[in-house]
């Protein structure tokens, strides 16, 4: 992957609607040269899908947060399958290091995401959490 590959990702991230003429300009490659890289970067597996994200999407959870978990002996599997059922797991990523897993929580109010704590400290395997509530999101990028 070179700079030309690099800046196209660059710019799909922000915009994956962008025209193949406006990526030609701003990179200063041809319009051939810019749609056979993408077609090559789709083709290789270095871009997966083209998507968009509403402002809805982000603003929809009156509370997001971030919960990390550390998980007794070998029952990973067993937590990450409970934890991946529960709605409001929008993203559920293993780690290395003090914390097991990575949960990344949406809901809709202070009530209800207490209740989903309780309930996902109540999973059986899990030692202990720690629960940082996100504020405001300053960048976002895929």
């Amino acid at each position: 992957m070179d700079d030309l590959d690099q800046e196209l990702l660059s710019a799909l991230r922000h915009n994956a609607r962008a025209p193949v003429s406006s990526l030609a300009a701003m990179t200063g490659a041809s319009r051939a040269t810019v749609a056979a890289r993408i077609d090559r970067l789709v083709a290789n597996g270095t871009i997966t899908s083209f998507t968009i994200r509403t402002g809805h999407e982000t603003r929809a959870a009156g509370v997001r947060a971030i919960v990390m978990i550390e998980v007794l002996g070998k029952l990973a599997d067993k937590v990450a399958d409970q934890l991946r059922g529960l709605p409001q797991v929008r993203a559920l990523h293993s780690t290395n290091g003090k914390w097991d897993f990575i949960a990344e929580l949406e809901d809709r109010d202070l009530v209800s995401f207490d209740e989903t704590l309780r309930r996902i400290r109540l999973i059986d395997g899990i030692n202990t959490t720690e629960t940082n509530i996100l504020l405001k999101t300053r960048k976002t990028s895929f």
